[in-house]
C-alpha cells in the first residue's frame, strides 16, 4: 500500500507539472525579451537632378556606376597607374589576406559540426595499495594460478560529436561566411577609393602643370614689361617707385612658381604612393589637354541602386545577417545540447596479446544531453552583447546609406555650380585679357598709370590660376560623382 501511495502522489505531481511546462520552458529558455530592429530604406525614391547649362535630359534608370573604371577613365597613363596600384598597394593587398583571414575562419566554423575522429596510442601501469580492495584482491589472487595484470596498452580511433540540433554552430558557421563576402566587399571598396584618389591626384597634378605654365608666361610679360619701366626711367620718363612696383610684381610672380614647384612634387610623389612602388621618372600625363576636357553629365538612376552598386552598403547589409545569425548562435547556448562520444580499438596487458582478435577488441559508445542550469549571467550577457552589436550594424547600414545618397546630392550639385563658375570665370579672363591691351596703350599715351597696369596685369594672374583651380574642381567632382554612386570596382 506504501508503494501505491507514492506512485499515485508522483503521478499526481506530474500532471499538475504539465500545464505549467510551456510557461517554464519560455521563461527558461527565453528568460528576457529583446526588442530587435529592422533597418530601413531611409532616403528618397529619386534624386533631384540639376542639369548642366545647355545639356537635355538624360536616363535616370541607369546608373553611370556600372561602367568599369576603364571604360569612365580614357587617358591611357591614368589607366597604367590605376592597373600598377591594384598590383602594387600596399593597403590594397592587406585587405586580400584578410579575405583569406575570414575563409580560413569559415573552414573552421564548418569544422565545428562534423564529427571528430582521434587516433590514440596509450600505455597504463596501476599498482594499486595493499590497503586497497584491489591491492588485497591482488594478494589474494597472486597465491593461485593467476593475478590481475598491472600493464595495460590500448590502440584505437576514438570519435566525438556534438549533434547541432538547434543549429547554433551552423548559424556561427554562416555569419563566418557572410563576413567573409562582406571582406570582399571592403575590398571592391577600396578598389573604387583607390581607383578614384589616383585619379583626382593625377588631375590635381596636370591642374598645377597648367597653372606653372600661366605663371611662366606671366613671369615672361612682367620681365619685359619691367624692362620696358626701366627704360623710361633712364628716359626720365619714369620714376624709380614704378620701378620697383614692377620689380616687385615680378618676384611676388617667381615665389608662388616655385610653390607651384612644390606642389607638383607632393602630387607626384603621392601618385607614386599609391602605386605602391617609387620611380624616379617623373609621372607621365598629358598637361595640355587639361582646359579642353569635357565634362558630361553622368547617368545617377536612383537611389535604390546604390544597395547594388555601394561596395560599403553591401558590406555593411552582409554585417547585418552577420549579426542576426550570431545573435540567434549565442541564443541557442541555453538550450540543451547533445554530444555522443564512440571509440573501438584494441587493448591487452601485453604487446604479444594486443591485436588478437576478437580477445582484444572494444568498442564504446555514449550520449547525453548537457544544458546550463545554474549561474547563466555569461551567456545572458552574451546574448545581450550580440544584440547590441546587431543593432549596431543596422545603425550603420542606414547611417552609411544616408551619406551615399547625400554624396551623390552633394556631388551633382558641386557640378553644375563649377560649371557654371568656369564659365564665368572663362569670361573674366577673356575681359582681362583686353583690358590689358587697354591699359598698356593708355599707359603709352600717358593716359593710364602704372599702376593701373599693374593692377590688370595682377588680376588676369589670379583669373587664370583661378581657372584652372575651378576647371580642377570640376574634373573631381565628377570623378567623385562617380564614386559616390558606387562606380569604380568595376
Amino acid at each position: 500500500m506504501h508503494g501505491k501511495q507514492i506512485v499515485s502522489l508522483l503521478t499526481l505531481i506530474a500532471f499538475m507539472g504539465v500545464p505549467q511546462a510551456p510557461a517554464f520552458a519560455k521563461s527558461f529558455f527565453h528568460p528576457f525579451s529583446l526588442l530587435e530592429k529592422k533597418e530601413k530604406f531611409n532616403v528618397p525614391k529619386t534624386y533631384n537632378n540639376p542639369q548642366l547649362q545647355g545639356s537635355t535630359r538624360i536616363d535616370t534608370v541607369n546608373s553611370e556606376a556600372s561602367v568599369s573604371w576603364r571604360q569612365f577613365f580614357s587617358d591611357p597613363y591614368l589607366v597604367s597607374l590605376i592597373e600598377t596600384a591594384l598590383a602594387n598597394n600596399q593597403e590594397f593587398n592587406t585587405a586580400i589576406q584578410d579575405i583569406e583571414i575570414a575563409a580560413n575562419e569559415v573552414r573552421a566554423r564548418q569544422a565545428q559540426y562534423l564529427p571528430k575522429v582521434d587516433m590514440g596510442l596509450g600505455a597504463s601501469y596501476i599498482r594499486p595499495s595493499e590497503n586497497t580492495p584491489e591491492g588485497v584482491l591482488d594478494n589474494i589472487t597472486e597465491r593461485g594460478f593467476y593475478r590481475y595484470p598491472d600493464f595495460n596498452l590500448n590502440l584505437g580511433p576514438s570519435l566525438t560529436w556534438e549533434v547541432d540540433i538547434w543549429r547554433r554552430l551552423r548559424n556561427a558557421k554562416e555569419s563566418a561566411r557572410l563576413r567573409m563576402v562582406a571582406q570582399y566587399e571592403v575590398r571592391n571598396f577600396l578598389i573604387s577609393r583607390l581607383v578614384t584618389e589616383i585619379a583626382r591626384n593625377y588631375y590635381e597634378l596636370m591642374a598645377l602643370d597648367n597653372s606653372l605654365k600661366i605663371l611662366d608666361e606671366n613671369i615672361s610679360i612682367q620681365e619685359a614689361a619691367f624692362k620696358k619701366m626701366e627704360l623710361l626711367k633712364h628716359y626720365a620718363k619714369a620714376n624709380q617707385l614704378a620701378v620697383n612696383r614692377f620689380e616687385a610684381q615680378l618676384n611676388k610672380t617667381k615665389s608662388q612658381r616655385f610653390g607651384t614647384l612644390q606642389s607638383i612634387v607632393e602630387k607626384e610623389n603621392r601618385l607614386k604612393f599609391l602605386t605602391g612602388i617609387y620611380r624616379d621618372a617623373p609621372i607621365p600625363r598629358n598637361s595640355d589637354q587639361f582646359m579642353t576636357m569635357p565634362v558630361d553629365e553622368l547617368q545617377t538612376g536612383v537611389p535604390a541602386q546604390l544597395l547594388e552598386n555601394r561596395a560599403d552598403i553591401r558590406q555593411a547589409e552582409a554585417a547585418i545577417k552577420a549579426a542576426k545569425l550570431d545573435l540567434k548562435s549565442v541564443k541557442k547556448e541555453l538550450y540543451p545540447n547533445l554530444t555522443i562520444t564512440a571509440g573501438t580499438g584494441y587493448s591487452g596487458f601485453s604487446p604479444a596479446l594486443l591485436f588478437q582478435s576478437p580477445q582484444s577488441l572494444l568498442w564504446n559508445a555514449t550520449g547525453g544531453f548537457t544544458m546550463p542550469l545554474i549561474n547563466r549571467r555569461a551567456i545572458i550577457a552574451r546574448v545581450q552583447i550580440a544584440n547590441a552589436v546587431q543593432t549596431q550594424a543596422i545603425l550603420k547600414y542606414e547611417q552609411t546609406l544616408l551619406q551615399a545618397y547625400t554624396d551623390v546630392l552633394v556631388q551633382q550639385a558641386n557640378i553644375k555650380n563649377m560649371q557654371q563658375a568656369f564659365e564665368k570665370k572663362k569670361r573674366e579672363v577673356v575681359l582681362l585679357d583686353e583690358a590689358i591691351v587697354i591699359a598698356n596703350n593708355l599707359f603709352k599715351y600717358a593716359k593710364a598709370t602704372y599702376i593701373e597696369v599693374l593692377l590688370t596685369q595682377e588680376e588676369k594672374l589670379l583669373a587664370e590660376r583661378d581657372l584652372v583651380e575651378v576647371k580642377m574642381n570640376l574634373v573631381g567632382s565628377r570623378v567623385s560623382l562617380y564614386r559616390a554612386l558606387g562606380g569604380g570596382w568595376r
